[in-house]
This record gives structure tokens, C-alpha cells and sequence, in this order.
């Protein structure tokens, strides 16, 4: 018989870390008419908590990736990832993000699941423009001034 106590590994002990982190963060749109981690990423997304947007979205992601809206939730996740690359000035890698994002979303209606994707891909194209004008060389996000993207949910 084993008595010493279960040591939890360092990996386990991170990814409940995050799964808290994740249940706190959706824990206010439960019960709403669409998933509490689709709303909770534009929540996310819209403080300029980039990172998390794109940790929550990718928990319902990764088991419906397959089905239909599979592919905006990737596009959703590449665009909160393009804005955490130009938090941390990784220029070309946003701009790769973006142009993925922009794809993957541009499969859907013009409006789905509560969200102007005519609106979006002017964000992406904005964003996009400002970096290839800047041969990669400027950050827009960091400039004075800047504005802070956002997404607008119709519900």
C-alpha cells in the first residue's frame, strides 16, 4: 500500500490552472442563447485580453472543429491570436494570422451567429493594410493613437 501523497505533476497542475481561469471568465454567460465561451471571447476580445479570448474560444473549438462553425471559431481564434502577436511586436506573424482569420471567416454569411462579418473583414483588411504599408516595420497597435479593435455581437 502506497502512503505517500500524489504529487500532481507541474503540466496538471497548469492546465486546471487555466481551466479555472477559463470558468471564471465565462462563468457570467451561462445560460444565455449561445455558448458562454463564444460570448465570452468578444468580452475578452473587446478589454484587449487577446490571449484569453483565444484560450476560451479554443475550449469549445477543439471537439466542434469539425462542424459547421467549426471554421469561425478558428478564424476568431487566429484574429484574438494576430492581436497577441502585435502586443508582442511579432509583425509578419500577425499579419499571417490575419490573412488566415480573414479566410476562414470569409466561408460564412455576411451576418452569423449574432456577428457582422462584413465588419470584421474591414477590421482584418484595416489592420492588414496598416502593416503591409508599414513593410512590417511599424507596429500599428502600438502606435499613439491607436485604436482598440473590437467586435460587436448583434444578439
Amino acid at each position: 500500500m502506497d502512503l505517500e501523497p500524489r504529487r500532481v505533476s507541474r503540466e496538471h497542475a497548469r492546465v486546471s490552472l487555466k481551466n479555472e481561469r477559463i470558468a471564471e471568465l465565462v462563468r457570467p454567460f451561462e445560460g444565455r442563447k449561445h455558448d458562454p465561451h463564444y460570448l465570452a471571447f468578444f468580452a475578452c476580445f473587446n478589454q484587449g485580453k487577446f490571449y484569453e479570448a483565444h484560450e476560451v474560444l479554443e475550449k469549445i473549438w477543439l471537439p466542434k472543429r469539425h462542424e459547421a462553425n467549426g471554421g469561425l471559431n478558428t478564424g476568431l481564434i487566429q484574429l484574438a491570436g494576430a492581436f497577441v502577436h502585435l502586443q508582442k511586436g511579432r509583425l509578419r506573424p500577425a499579419g499571417a494570422l490575419l490573412k488566415l482569420a480573414k479566410e476562414h471567416l470569409g466561408h460564412y454569411p455576411a451576418a452569423h451567429e449574432g456577428l457582422d462579418l462584413d465588419r470584421v473583414e474591414k477590421l482584418i483588411n484595416g489592420w492588414l493594410e496598416q502593416l503591409e504599408s508599414g513593410l512590417y516595420e511599424r507596429n500599428p497597435f502600438t502606435a499613439k493613437g491607436a485604436p482598440m479593435p473590437g467586435l460587436e455581437l448583434q444578439l
